[in-house]
C-alpha cells in the first residue's frame, strides 16, 4: 500500500498536475445537471450568448401548477417594486396588469430549481430514450408532413431539416409537450425565489416585453418551469433575439405556427455557428496508443491531421473535411468515440450538454436512415452516482490530484484527475473514465497525513 502510494505522488509530481483548465463546476454538464445560468441574449449578438432552452434535459411532463401563499419577504410586495422597475424600462401599464399583476408564486417551481437528481445517467441509458425507435419514426413522419416549412428553412439557413427536427424531438417531442407553466409565473418566482435570481429578473423583463410589444398575448406564454417555452424551448430573451416570422402573419409565434418554429430553430443555428458545407462529425476508431487526455473539446485540429495519427472511420469510409475537429469518447475506452466538428459545437449553444448534444447529431441521422453508432456501449458497467462523483472527487483532491471543485459533476477537470490515478496506478489506458472499480480502489489508497495533500 505504502509502494502504490508513493507512486501516486510521484506521478502527481512528475506529471505536475497538467490537467486541462476549469473545474468540475463550470465544465460542460451532464444532462441531468439543473437548469442553466446563461447570460440574456442582446439582440445584436453576433452569435447567440445564451441556450434557447434553460433545461439541457427533453422536458417531461409538468405537473400542474401549485399556488400556495408565498414565503416571508412577501411576493406580492416583491411584485409591485419589480413592476416599478418595468415601468422605468417602459413596460406599460395595460401589459403590467396583463401580466405581473396576475403572476402567481409557484412552489413546484423552487422545488423544481433547487433539485439535482442522485442518479446520474451513463450517456447510453439517455441516448436509448433520446434516440428511441418510437422518436425517429415520429420524426420522419413530421418531416413529410411539414417538408414545404423544413426545406424553406434548410435553405435560408443553411441548417439540414433533420437536424431542425431532431431538435424539436428532443425539446417537446414535436409539440406534444412543451410545458404547462404559464412563463410570466414561472420567472417571477425564480426572481424572487431562485438560485438565479439576476437571471431570471433579466428573462423576466424580456418576457414583459414580448407581450408589451404584442408579439403574443400573455396568456399564450406557457412552457416549462424553468422559461423555456413553445415548441423548440426558447427562452424570452432567445426570442426576441432569435425568432422568426416565416408564415408572414406579423406574428412570431413559436407555440402554433410549425413554419415560425422550424425557421426560429434554424435561424438560432446559423448563428450559433452552424455551416452548411460540413457534417456534424462522424463515429471514429481510435489508433493503439490514443492519448485520451485528448478526447476533449479543447483539443482541435483539421480532420485530416487526425487521420494521420491514425484515425479511421468504422467503415473504412475518409474522414469527413472539418477544421476544427476534436475526439470525444463519452463512455472512455470501453465505448464509441467520435470525432465532431464546428456544427456539433453549434449544437452545444442550443443546450451545453455533451450528451443531448450527440442526441440530436444521432437522431436526425438516424430520421435520414443512417446508421446509430456501431461501437458497443459497456452497458454492464454501474454508473457512479453523484454522491460517489462527489467522494471521488475529494478523494482526487485529498491526495494532491485536481478534480476540480466536489460537485459531483464529471467534466474535464474530473476526468484529467481520474487519468492521472490511473496513471499512477498503472491502469490503462488511462481515458479518465470514472467506474465503480476505480472509486473502490482509490478509497483502499491512505489518506496524507495530517491533511496535508500529497505534493
Amino acid at each position: 500500500m505504502a509502494d502504490t502510494m508513493r507512486m501516486l505522488q510521484a506521478s502527481t509530481a512528475l506529471l505536475g498536475l497538467a490537467i486541462v483548465a476549469g473545474c468540475a463546476s463550470t465544465q460542460t454538464h451532464s444532462e441531468e445537471a439543473a437548469a442553466a445560468a446563461p447570460a440574456p441574449a442582446s439582440t445584436t449578438a453576433a452569435t447567440p450568448q445564451t441556450t434557447p432552452a434553460a433545461s439541457p434535459e427533453t422536458p417531461a411532463a409538468a405537473p400542474p401548477p401549485q399556488v400556495a401563499p408565498a414565503p416571508a419577504l412577501d411576493f406580492a410586495g416583491w411584485i409591485k417594486a419589480f413592476a416599478r422597475q418595468a415601468r422605468d424600462a417602459g413596460i406599460s401599464e395595460e401589459t403590467l396588469a396583463q401580466t405581473l399583476e396576475q403572476a402567481q408564486w409557484l412552489p413546484r417551481v423552487v422545488e423544481l430549481d433547487r433539485a439535482q437528481p442522485e442518479f446520474v445517467r451513463p450517456p447510453w441509458v439517455y441516448l436509448d430514450n433520446a434516440v428511441s425507435s418510437l422518436r425517429i419514426t415520429q420524426g420522419r413522419k413530421q418531416m413529410q408532413l411539414h417538408a414545404p416549412a423544413l426545406q424553406a428553412a434548410s435553405e435560408r439557413y443553411g441548417v439540414p431539416a433533420a437536424i431542425v427536427t431532431a431538435i424539436w424531438g428532443m425539446e417537446s417531442n414535436y409539440g406534444r409537450n412543451f410545458g404547462s407553466f404559464r412563463t410570466v409565473d414561472a420567472l417571477a418566482t425564480l426572481a424572487f425565489d431562485g438560485r438565479r435570481r439576476s437571471w431570471a429578473r433579466n428573462e423576466l423583463m424580456d418576457a414583459l416585453r414580448i407581450v408589451d410589444r404584442g408579439e403574443a398575448a400573455a396568456s399564450a406564454l406557457i412552457g416549462s418551469w424553468a422559461g423555456a417555452m413553445g415548441h423548440t424551448q426558447f427562452l424570452p430573451s432567445v426570442y426576441l433575439a432569435y425568432a422568426v416570422d416565416a408564415d408572414g402573419d406579423g406574428r412570431r409565434d413559436i407555440w402554433g405556427s410549425v413554419p415560425d418554429v422550424v425557421a426560429s430553430t434554424a435561424h438560432y443555428l446559423e448563428v450559433a455557428g452552424w455551416r452548411s458545407s460540413e457534417p456534424w462529425g462522424t463515429e471514429v476508431q481510435l489508433p493503439a496508443g490514443f492519448d485520451y487526455a485528448r478526447a476533449e473539446l479543447s483539443t482541435v485540429q483539421a480532420s485530416r491531421d487526425w487521420a494521420g495519427e491514425g484515425v479511421r472511420t468504422p467503415t473504412g469510409a475518409p474522414l469527413p473535411a472539418l477544421e476544427k475537429a476534436s475526439i470525444l469518447a463519452p463512455a472512455g475506452a470501453l465505448g464509441p468515440a467520435v470525432l465532431v466538428g464546428g456544427n456539433f459545437r453549434a449544437l452545444l449553444r442550443y443546450n451545453n450538454s455533451i450528451n443531448y448534444a450527440l442526441a440530436v447529431a444521432l437522431l436526425a441521422q438516424r430520421i435520414e436512415g443512417g446508421p446509430d453508432l456501431l461501437a458497443p456501449w459497456p452497458r454492464t458497467l454501474a454508473p457512479l452516482t453523484r454522491s460517489e462523483v462527489r467522494s471521488l472527487q475529494q478523494g482526487l483532491n485529498q491526495r494532491g490530484i485536481d478534480a476540480g471543485t466536489a460537485d459531483g459533476v464529471i467534466g474535464p477537470a474530473t476526468r484529467a484527475g481520474v487519468r492521472q490515478l490511473q496513471t499512477a496506478l498503472d491502469l490503462q489506458p488511462a481515458d479518465g473514465y470514472p467506474t465503480q472499480a476505480l472509486l473502490q480502489r482509490l478509497r483502499t489508497l491512505p489518506e496524507p497525513e495530517n491533511g496535508q495533500s500529497s505534493p
